[in-house]
């Protein structure tokens, strides 16, 4: 990839390791939306963000230099070497099919606190519902920023009751909004710290939170705090996995577990794969 800044816009050329819309639509966030002159737009943090693909280029509008190299840069992953990682699943037949479908997917690097939020709002949900209930959590009770509304901070919710979330309508979940929002705001849980512990010292920190089971804390490992070695583990990707490796990746991926599920996801999905 190569990076030039002109015109308060930054461009990144040849992405062929960097697929926008693969990326904002494999499951792994939820505040960017394709509108319809086909530029996405997001808010992460307390930054808005316009960007589009033309071929293998991508055009970041109105940010500076400094910001790109402080934040979306590390943002979108840009600093790991996906075609090293690529090269390893090469050398397995069914990963390589698998990764012609999904390359150019990169794991963004999210807001460890909204990532938790967010999958727990995921849970037995659908993507429409999970970003109506987030749309709606972040205009209650986010800061505004421009034309929308930052994720609300953990010390924010945590002083908020039940029938506050009631009209989120995010039933059942939202006494699991709660708790994770108590826990991380008194301090029980400290996110930053957790992310450094290894993915089962974790895991078992984060299943600490009621309604945080195995999934929900796999996704804030991976999409959350980088840890590209785990894969969330549904029906669907157990699946996956019995049908097309007897059950558990090769052993080129399991360092790379999280990526290369989100590979035989989209190459399952665009080929109608009967798993």
């Amino acid at each position: 990839m190569k990076f030039t800044y002109e015109n308060n816009n930054v461009y990144i050329s040849e992405c062929t390791l960097f697929n926008l819309e693969k990326t904002f639509t494999c499951g792994q966030c939820f505040r960017f939306d394709k509108k319809e002159d086909g530029k996405w737009f997001g808010v992460v943090n307390d930054k808005e963000l316009t960007l589009w693909q033309e071929d293998e280029d991508v055009i970041l509008e109105n940010v500076s230099r400094n910001e790109f190299e402080d934040f979306w840069y590390y943002y979108f992953d840009l600093d790991r070497n996906y075609e090293e990682i690529n090269n390893a699943f090469s050398n397995n037949p069914i990963l390589n099919t698998a990764l012609n479908y999904g390359k150019g997917i990169r794991i963004l690097k999210q807001e460890p606190w909204e990532a938790l939020c967010s999958f727990i709002i995921s849970q037995n949900n659908n993507i429409p519902r999970i970003k109506g209930i987030i749309d709606r959590l972040c205009s209650t009770y986010g800061e505004k920023v421009k034309n929308s509304y930052s994720f609300p901070s953990a010390d924010i919710l945590a002083k908020l009751n039940v029938d506050d979330l009631a009209p989120l309508r995010s039933g059942f979940r939202a006494k699991y909004i709660l708790d994770a929002a108590k826990k991380v705001s008194s301090g029980e849980i400290v996110l930053e710290r957790t992310a450094l512990l290894s993915s089962e010292k974790a895991r078992e920190e984060l299943t600490k939170i009621y309604g945080v089971g195995e999934k929900v804390a796999d996704c804030t490992l991976l999409f959350g705090m980088g840890h590209i070695d785990v894969c969330p583990k549904d029906v669907w990707i157990k699946r996956a996995l019995t049908v097309l490796f007897d059950g558990d990746f090769p052993e080129c991926a399991k360092s790379y577990a999280g990526i290369a599920q989100q590979y035989i996801f989209y190459y399952a999905r665009e080929t109608k794969l009967n798993i």
